[in-house]
């Protein structure tokens, strides 16, 4: 592997930013090369493994309460993706979903899962997704929250939203105005007060600067519309899902994937339970963790 750049911004291995706050996030870090970089990510309790894999503007931090939870009874394994987190930043990675998907497939094969449960949210969910295509035995179960697996550009509102942020107004609003992370993600949340300085200190830190934002979550941003074809593939496999025991919780006040979003899933898999959480919008387990906690709680013990 060529050696790659740290931003400043990022911890070099074995440190940590001074803005972590361990009371919030008591989780011993752990780290792993795979071939564009080093991953971050957490490892707690023991037993069958859950895969914990979230989307953006976030990183693993967005789970610590449901690592608590699982914990006690399952291995909790939340990474950090490349460019988020504690994770490195390298320049020369693509930043893309489909970028994103092949380093989450090396992280697990340098892990050595052979097989899991599996935990997705927003872009999380097209990058986690192909491990479950590619060999669905090895995937025990599976947790989708507020996230996606299909071309977007047929829905007006996101393609509009898609398009903007995609546009050279939109990467100046990414650099100079941390538009994910200062305009987005609060009107993400239902409740705004749930979004307290403290917690949303622990996102904003980690893109200090326009560099990072323009080079890891505009990319993301272009990738709505960009990766469509990755996306269109997805879902085409969507059948190998069928099988695998499912649990849906939908945070029904997201202002981008909403409850035709969620209706798209249902009848994408048919059997999967589903909890709608009235009073969340697009993290529901920020805005109500005890009830989304024990809701995946539940379903991970459930042994049937």
């Amino acid at each position: 592997m060529q050696a790659t750049h740290l931003d400043a911004s990022l911890s070099d291995a074995g440190a940590e930013p001074d803005w972590l706050d361990r009371r919030a996030y008591p989780f011993q870090s752990h780290s792993i090369v795979v071939p564009d970089g080093r991953m971050h990510y957490v490892d707690e309790g023991q037993g069958e493994p859950v895969l914990f894999v979230h989307g953006t503007p976030s990183w693993s931090f967005e789970f610590r309460n449901l690592i608590r939870g699982v914990s006690g009874f399952r291995r909790a394994i939340a990474p950090d993706h490349l460019g988020f987190g504690l994770s490195e930043r390298p320049h020369a990675f693509e930043y893309t979903p489909e970028a994103h998907a092949r380093a989450l497939e090396a992280f697990v094969d340098r892990l050595g899962l052979s097989r899991f449960a599996l935990v997705v949210h927003d872009f999380g969910g097209p990058i986690a997704l192909p491990l479950a295509f590619a060999n669905p035995d090895r995937i025990s179960r599976l947790v989708v929250m507020n996230s996606f697996m299909w071309p977007l550009d047929a829905d007006k509102e996101l393609a509009k939203n898609a398009q903007l942020a995609a546009s050279e107004l939109g990467r100046m609003l990414y650099r100079h105005m941390n538009a994910p992370l200062r305009l987005v993600m609060p009107s993400a949340f239902f409740d705004r007060s749930k979004l307290t300085p403290e917690l949303h200190r622990h996102y904003l830190s980690v893109f200090p600067d326009g560099d990072s934002r323009e080079r890891v979550l505009w990319q993301l941003a272009r990738a709505t519309l960009g990766s469509r074809d990755f996306y269109a593939r997805l879902w085409q496999q969507r059948e190998a899902l069928r099988g695998i025991p499912a649990l849906v919780v939908w945070g029904m006040q997201d202002p981008a994937f909403t409850p035709r979003h969620l209706r798209r899933w249902q009848r994408a898999l048919p059997g999967a339970e589903v909890l709608d959480v009235g009073d969340a919008g697009h993290w529901p387990h920020e805005e109500q963790p005890r009830l989304v906690g024990d809701a995946i709680s539940r379903f991970l013990r459930d042994d049937r």
